[in-house]
């Protein structure tokens, strides 16, 4: 019987600007149900890499493989018809709008009576409801506008959104970063239960303790390559800030992808 294939192969993916040449060939796997750190230093590459796999920019050279089946992702949309989603700090939620209306955002349930197509509010709310529940997710009101809520329930209802609507692939964009010890606690357990829903996340983050505690795998870019790939429990902090600061390299290739 074959493996099953990763659920995101990069193979070589370089990237140019004009004469600068932000990434030099980076080859990295991601599999389904797995958490992996992404690392490294302001203008390491990390940025660039996320906009390639999101569909924000093409790369100049290298290869895109979903499941097994390679992609040139020319806009976002594309590359979320594919299953893969990029949450950032601020977020992508109608802060006036409610929970429920969020989570249906542009797939909204509707009847039609007499050519006049009616929401169909409690069938909404009772999957929004049933979604967070089977996520842990706990809101006081699916009918409070999200501007009342927390940060960290914010986070709650775009990754439990995009996991009910069918995503393979979570990128987080430092999701933490505005958030209080308490709120990035639950944003950390909400992450875990994401990937255990078999959804593939990349946390990308400059907080060394998040990624010890939440990643499968930590990878690391430095100057536009992978100059780390290991797993938490077989290295230290110190050691990834090495690979992050180009004192040892020692770790680089290890670990699975």
């Amino acid at each position: 019987m074959n493996e099953k294939p990763p659920l995101l192969k990069l193979e070589a993916i370089r990237k140019h600007f004009g004469a600068i040449e932000a990434l030099k060939g980076i080859d990295m796997e991601i599999n389904s149900g797995e958490v992996v750190a992404l690392l490294g230093d302001n203008g390491a590459g990390k940025s660039t890499l996320v906009k390639i796999v999101s569909g924000d920019l093409r790369p100049t050279a290298g290869r895109i493989v979903m499941e097994g089946e390679e992609h040139d992702f020319a806009s976002p949309a594309e590359a979320k018809a594919a299953g893969i989603e990029t949450v950032y700090q601020d977020l992508s939620l109608c802060t006036n709008a409610d929970v429920v209306a969020n989570f249906f955002m542009g797939r909204e349930i509707t009847k039609r009576f007499l050519g006049i197509p009616i929401l169909q509010e409690r069938e909404m709310e009772a999957v929004v409801a049933q979604a967070m529940a089977d996520a842990g997710t706990q809101i006081p009101s699916l009918r409070t506008n999200v501007e009342y809520l927390s940060g960290g329930q914010r986070q709650a209802i775009e990754l439990n959104r995009f996991v009910h609507w069918g995503g393979k692939l979570v990128l987080l964009d430092e999701p933490f970063a505005a958030l209080g010890v308490e709120q990035t606690r639950r944003g950390l357990e909400t992450v875990r239960q994401v990937a255990s829903r078999g959804i593939g996340v990349v946390v990308i983050t400059h907080i060394m303790a998040q990624a010890f505690q939440v990643a499968d795998r930590i990878i690391v870019i430095r100057h536009g390559v992978v100059a780390g790939n290991v797993r938490p429990e077989e290295t230290t902090s110190d050691q990834v800030i090495d690979m992050i600061t180009g004192g040892s390299l020692s770790g680089a290739g290890k670990g699975r992808g």
